[in-house]
């Protein structure tokens, strides 16, 4: 059973026992990037206490509500989700965070409960990473074209703005290929989640490289 709110709060470390979910409108996948600006005061106990402890949280998608905690309002998100920790933070004024995260292994919840300041914590398992699958070479043209996609984002990002791909960069395997492009191409949030879910990170590859031929990347 999770432990009430008070245990929690007085914890040195969290755990998978206990793990405290971000719920967003936003899909993070394995190897992917995370950049968030926290100012909830739910949010800035839980990324402060994590921060500290050098233990992860978890990011789930929101089916239902608003990232923004409304009185009165309900929310819901899906049961699988991503681990993050945090590589980066800043703390610009009181009450305000700027952190990048980095996403881990997928998890399933199997309990959940919000704590009385609006805290989710749950109980979790954590799905094994996706197996090293090489690219066949009827996908190739989809690594081939992310890769020139990060040569063009290197070029832009040299002196400005962050990557929001993080090294190192593994084109020769399906699932990391498969979810670089499920992070960068216009999807729908509820197509991303699915196919953040699926196990076989040759199929994701499949219907990335259909995705890309929608929408004229190739040919």
């Amino acid at each position: 059973m999770i432990a009430a709110a008070s245990d929690f709060l007085m914890r040195p470390a969290l755990t998978l026992s206990s793990l405290p979910l971000f719920p967003l409108g936003a899909v993070l996948f394995p190897d992917g990037t995370l950049p968030l600006r926290v100012f909830e005061v739910r949010y800035l106990d839980m990324i402060g206490k994590c921060h500290k402890a050098g233990a992860p949280f978890g990011v789930v998608c929101l089916t239902h509500g608003s990232e923004v905690r409304m009185p009165g309002a309900s929310e819901d998100f899906c049961d699988i989700g991503t681990l993050a920790s945090i590589t980066e933070l800043d703390s610009p004024q009181p009450g305000l965070m700027h952190i990048s995260c980095a996403g881990a292994q997928r998890f399933r919840i199997t309990h959940r409960e919000r704590l009385k300041h609006g805290l989710w914590v749950a109980e979790v398992q954590r799905i094994g990473d996706d197996l090293a699958v090489p690219v066949p070479d009827d996908l190739q043209g989809a690594a081939e074209a992310l890769h020139q996609l990060i040569h063009t984002l290197e070029s832009r990002n040299a002196a400005s703005a962050p990557m929001p791909l993080r090294r190192p960069w593994r084109l020769d395997d399906c699932g990391w290929v498969a979810n670089r492009w499920c992070e960068l191409l216009p999807l729908p949030l509820e197509l991303r989640q699915r196919l953040m879910t699926l196990d076989n990170p040759l199929v994701r590859l499949e219907l990335v490289n259909d995705l890309l031929a929608r929408h004229g990347i190739l040919h």
